[in-house]
Protein backbone atom coordinates (compact mmCIF):
# COMPACT_ATOMS: atom_id res chain seq x y z
CA UNK A 1 0.00 0.00 0.00
CA UNK A 2 2.82 2.41 0.84
CA UNK A 3 4.26 1.91 -2.65
CA UNK A 4 0.90 2.84 -4.17
CA UNK A 5 0.77 6.06 -2.13
CA UNK A 6 4.32 6.97 -3.16
CA UNK A 7 3.47 6.23 -6.80
CA UNK A 8 0.36 8.43 -6.58
CA UNK A 9 2.36 11.29 -5.00
CA UNK A 10 5.00 11.04 -7.76
CA UNK A 11 2.26 11.21 -10.43
CA UNK A 12 0.72 14.27 -8.76
CA UNK A 13 4.13 15.94 -8.67
CA UNK A 14 4.79 15.13 -12.32
CA UNK A 15 1.32 16.20 -13.46
CA UNK A 16 1.55 19.46 -11.52
CA UNK A 17 4.79 20.24 -13.31
CA UNK A 18 3.36 19.09 -16.66
CA UNK A 19 0.39 21.42 -16.27
CA UNK A 20 2.79 24.22 -15.34
CA UNK A 21 4.38 23.69 -18.75
CA UNK A 22 0.96 23.42 -20.42
CA UNK A 23 -0.36 26.76 -19.14
CA UNK A 24 2.72 28.43 -20.61
CA UNK A 25 2.20 26.77 -24.00
CA UNK A 26 0.30 28.81 -26.62
CA UNK A 27 -1.21 25.61 -28.04
CA UNK A 28 -3.28 25.22 -24.87
CA UNK A 29 -6.74 26.74 -25.44
CA UNK A 30 -7.07 30.16 -23.79
CA UNK A 31 -10.01 29.18 -21.58
CA UNK A 32 -8.10 26.12 -20.36
CA UNK A 33 -4.94 28.17 -19.76
CA UNK A 34 -6.98 30.59 -17.64
CA UNK A 35 -8.37 27.78 -15.50
CA UNK A 36 -4.94 26.15 -15.38
CA UNK A 37 -3.26 29.33 -14.15
CA UNK A 38 -5.54 29.35 -11.11
CA UNK A 39 -4.99 25.69 -10.33
CA UNK A 40 -1.24 25.72 -10.94
CA UNK A 41 -0.75 29.03 -9.13
CA UNK A 42 -2.36 27.51 -6.06
CA UNK A 43 -0.56 24.18 -6.46
CA UNK A 44 2.84 25.90 -6.65
CA UNK A 45 2.07 28.56 -4.04
CA UNK A 46 4.40 28.51 -1.04
CA UNK A 47 1.36 29.36 1.15
CA UNK A 48 -1.58 26.99 1.70
CA UNK A 49 -5.19 28.12 1.75
CA UNK A 50 -5.77 25.83 4.72
CA UNK A 51 -2.65 25.84 6.96
CA UNK A 52 -1.17 22.36 7.47
CA UNK A 53 -0.84 22.81 11.24
CA UNK A 54 -4.63 22.46 11.61
CA UNK A 55 -5.31 18.81 12.49
CA UNK A 56 -6.78 16.75 9.61
CA UNK A 57 -8.42 19.73 7.85
CA UNK A 58 -5.00 21.26 7.09
CA UNK A 59 -4.21 18.53 4.58
CA UNK A 60 -7.57 18.58 2.78
CA UNK A 61 -6.33 20.93 0.08
CA UNK A 62 -3.41 18.61 -0.73
CA UNK A 63 -5.57 15.48 -0.59
CA UNK A 64 -8.76 16.71 -2.26
CA UNK A 65 -8.62 20.19 -3.83
CA UNK A 66 -5.30 19.91 -5.64
CA UNK A 67 -5.83 16.39 -7.07
CA UNK A 68 -9.37 17.36 -8.16
CA UNK A 69 -8.07 20.43 -9.99
CA UNK A 70 -5.28 18.43 -11.61
CA UNK A 71 -7.72 15.71 -12.63
CA UNK A 72 -10.00 18.28 -14.27
CA UNK A 73 -7.12 19.89 -16.19
CA UNK A 74 -5.80 16.51 -17.34
CA UNK A 75 -9.25 15.50 -18.61
CA UNK A 76 -9.65 18.77 -20.54
CA UNK A 77 -6.11 18.99 -21.95
CA UNK A 78 -5.50 17.88 -25.56
CA UNK A 79 -3.83 14.44 -25.28
CA UNK A 80 -0.77 15.09 -27.51
CA UNK A 81 0.00 18.32 -25.68
CA UNK A 82 -0.43 16.63 -22.29
CA UNK A 83 1.98 13.83 -23.25
CA UNK A 84 4.57 16.35 -24.46
CA UNK A 85 4.26 18.34 -21.22
CA UNK A 86 4.52 15.16 -19.14
CA UNK A 87 7.70 14.27 -21.01
CA UNK A 88 9.13 17.74 -20.27
CA UNK A 89 8.14 17.30 -16.60
CA UNK A 90 9.87 13.90 -16.44
CA UNK A 91 13.04 15.47 -17.86
CA UNK A 92 12.83 18.35 -15.37
CA UNK A 93 12.49 15.92 -12.46
CA UNK A 94 15.26 13.63 -13.76
CA UNK A 95 17.62 16.61 -13.92
CA UNK A 96 16.82 17.36 -10.27
CA UNK A 97 15.68 20.88 -10.97
CA UNK A 98 13.92 22.77 -8.21
CA UNK A 99 10.13 22.87 -8.07
CA UNK A 100 8.81 26.15 -9.50
CA UNK A 101 7.09 28.56 -7.11
CA UNK A 102 4.11 30.78 -7.78
CA UNK A 103 4.04 34.29 -6.38
CA UNK A 104 0.61 34.72 -7.97
CA UNK A 105 -0.65 31.73 -6.00
CA UNK A 106 0.71 33.16 -2.76
CA UNK A 107 -0.93 36.50 -3.55
CA UNK A 108 -4.28 34.82 -4.25
CA UNK A 109 -4.15 32.93 -0.95
CA UNK A 110 -3.25 36.11 0.97
CA UNK A 111 -6.14 38.01 -0.65
CA UNK A 112 -8.52 35.19 0.29
CA UNK A 113 -7.27 35.20 3.89
CA UNK A 114 -7.64 39.01 4.14
CA UNK A 115 -11.15 38.82 2.68
CA UNK A 116 -12.23 36.10 5.12
CA UNK A 117 -10.78 37.98 8.11
CA UNK A 118 -12.47 41.22 6.97
CA UNK A 119 -15.78 39.38 6.54
CA UNK A 120 -15.55 37.76 9.99
CA UNK A 121 -14.63 41.06 11.66
CA UNK A 122 -17.54 42.82 9.96
CA UNK A 123 -19.97 40.11 11.06
CA UNK A 124 -18.84 39.98 14.70
CA UNK A 125 -18.39 43.74 15.15
CA UNK A 126 -21.99 44.63 14.25
CA UNK A 127 -24.04 45.97 17.13
CA UNK A 128 -26.80 43.70 18.34
CA UNK A 129 -30.23 44.66 17.09
CA UNK A 130 -32.58 44.77 19.93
Amino acid sequence: MWAAVKNWAARVRRDTLALWFAVRDRRTPLWLRSLGYLIIAYALSPIDLIPDFLPVIGYLDELILLPAGLWLMIRLMPAPLLEECRSRADSWIAQGQERPRSKLGAAIVIVIWITVVWWLVSIFSRPAIG
